[in-house]
């Protein structure tokens, strides 16, 4: 289960690269030189041999145990494997995200889908492409202080919520 996770998230990042890294100009297109050429036919064995590590700005909304398989596959090093230096920024939420992404100070942007539907709508001519339902579920998750055996929602009632952003919710 755990390297199925691991999976799902590196091939989830790794696409995103592949997208971002696959668009040009007509410019840039026409400009590509022999050498060039020639270096893209060389085998993918030959290339691992000498590999030239890709830079990926990843700025995620929050830092969350809900991206705990992308800090895995981190620390144990499968990116670098893939050849991939992948440097992660926290923005601290989905409009700063988003504002990252658009100004190509990240590559990629983990959030909600909302940021992106907001700026679709708003007119954008250079909006994101955006992969929804990579999960089932929010990463959110209820902690106590104190172990409560037979938990139920009513529990909540009279108490202080701390949530995922600044700020208190009595309930």
């Amino acid at each position: 289960m755990k390297r199925r996770i691991i999976s799902l998230a590196l091939i989830a990042v790794m696409s995103a690269v592949m997208l971002l890294a696959c668009s040009s100009t007509d410019d840039e297109a026409a400009s590509v030189s022999d050498a060039e050429k020639t270096e893209e036919a060389v085998p993918d064995t030959v290339q691992k041999a000498n590999p030239k590590p890709v830079k990926v700005v990843l700025n995620e909304v929050a830092h969350s145990i809900f991206y705990a398989p992308m800090y895995v596959a981190i620390e144990e090093g499968y990116f670098k494997e893939e050849g991939i230096d992948l440097d992660v920024v926290t923005g601290f939420g989905a409009d700063k995200t988003m504002t990252a992404v658009l100004s190509g100070e990240a590559d990629i942007g983990f959030m909600g889908s909302e940021a992106s539907i907001y700026t679709y709508n708003e007119g954008a001519n250079d909006y994101v492409v955006n992969f929804a339902q990579l999960t089932q579920r929010a990463g959110n998750f209820l902690v106590a202080r104190e172990e409560m055996e037979s938990f139920k929602w009513e529990d909540l009632k009279g108490k202080n919520v701390l949530g995922g952003r600044k700020g208190v919710v009595h309930i």
